[in-house]
């Protein structure tokens, strides 16, 4: 059974689940069954998103462009698609070039620097079933869409999003099989894509099947909704109920979302925020370091402050990944970036500072340590390899290496 279709089964499903549902973004209103489009205020935040600019037509009447980069961005927009929503695109000032939301939203004429591969953590060797990947052993990946609110130029995922559903979990009960004959996988991550872009039914749907699985403690939902679209949350009530219904004392449901600028804290994202604490949802926020969009120390403490001032947990700073497309505009070398994150810390609170600065790496979740010397030092904090785990070691100084790759061991 398509997971999709099995959302038919009303068992144990909240109340609030029950009533007839949404459709996903790139079905034809013709694909609807009637009875579907009753009640307009359902679909309001899935026809908003229906409204995102996607050609270079429309993004001319938000953005100054030059005549240069209008046919650069044509160009990269054939390779790899272009969906801003309307809200997204309200933050960025017109008129400079060097808006830092711009900069995440906006294709680049420096997308078509091919330097870089595509799967920069090894995701394909990972994968168990489609859409599973099976890489730490305490926790299952889930792909559950191809697709966002709003695609970030700085995706890592750049290969799938909005271009093919092949890595896509398409049957549900497999992966529910699989995660059930693990009783080692302790966590769930649902992800994508953007994981709040499925219905609210489907969610509720994966919430009520995979909480019935003892072993497993918390489950996770990756998603840059709260701050690229808010509306996700803001108009739908349902959704709330949802998370409030399986997020429960002593077992709590996490989203982790993605806050890279203090520009992307706004009422309407702090709302949203705080509408999904008070479902009793914990919020983590995975900040990835940025090549002019937070890469000085002043900006990434106070986007670290201002997130714990709204009750989002700081959790991890990322370094930017080798992505073909995005390395070259948007990694920042190792060395310089723990320099930023060394002097932003020295600027913060303890509990602003909790977050770890690592990379994700074919390897495991590498944390990048700092800088002793010649030296820089490293340490596991996921494996692969279970001879990895907390494993501690150091690489020769090279101030252009951006990735652990690139570094010569000592």
């Amino acid at each position: 059974m398509d997971y999709f279709d099995s959302i038919s089964e009303k068992d144990s499903v909240p109340e609030a689940l029950n009533a007839e549902y949404l459709y996903l973004p790139g079905m034809e209103p013709d694909d609807i069954p009637s009875h579907f489009m009753e009640d307009s205020i359902q679909l309001r935040w899935q026809d908003e998103l229906g409204n995102n600019v996607t050609t270079l037509e429309e993004l001319q009447e938000y953005v100054d462009l030059t005549a240069e980069e209008k046919e650069k961005i044509q160009e990269v927009i054939d390779i790899h698609p272009m969906s801003i929503s309307r809200y997204y695109l309200s933050l960025i000032d017109p008129k400079d070039p060097n808006d830092p939301i711009r900069k995440m939203a906006v294709p680049s004429v420096n997308e078509l620097d091919v330097s870089g591969f595509y799967d920069t953590s090894g995701e394909k060797d990972n994968t168990k079933l489609p859409g599973l990947q099976h890489k730490y052993k305490n926790t299952v990946l889930l792909l559950s869409a191809n697709v966002c609110s709003m695609y970030c130029r700085h995706c890592f995922r750049k290969r799938m999003v909005g271009l093919t559903n092949d890595e896509v979990m398409g049957r549900f009960d497999e992966a529910y099989e699989y995660i059930g004959a693990h009783p080692e996988v302790n966590n769930v991550l649902i992800s994508g894509g953007d994981s709040l872009i499925l219905p609210t039914r489907v969610i509720g749907h994966l919430l009520e099947k995979l909480t019935r699985l003892p072993h497993l403690d918390y489950i996770r939902f990756g998603t840059r909704m709260v701050l690229a679209y808010p509306d996700r949350i803001l108009k739908d009530d349902e959704l709330l109920e949802v998370f409030q219904a399986y997020s429960k004392k002593d077992r709590r449901i996490y989203l982790s979302t993605q806050f890279n600028h203090p520009n992307e804290i706004t009422e309407q994202s702090t709302e949203a925020v705080n509408r999904i604490i008070e479902s009793g949802v914990i919020v983590n926020n995975q900040t990835v370091l940025l090549k002019g969009v937070n890469d000085t120390p002043e900006i990434l403490a106070d986007l670290q402050r201002n997130l714990v001032r709204i009750g989002v947990n700081p959790y991890y700073v990322f370094q930017c990944r080798p992505v073909k497309r995005v390395k070259s505009h948007f990694q920042v070398p190792l060395a310089e970036g723990c320099r930023i994150v060394d002097e932003a810390r020295g600027m913060l609170d303890g509990l602003s500072k909790r977050f770890r600065y690592a990379m994700s790496h074919e390897r495991g979740k590498i944390e990048i340590l700092g800088i002793m010397g010649d030296e820089m030092f490293f340490k596991h904090q996921q494996a692969k390899d279970p001879e990895d785990a907390s494993r501690f070691f150091k690489r020769k100084l090279d101030e252009s290496a951006g990735w652990l790759d690139e570094l010569q061991e000592c």
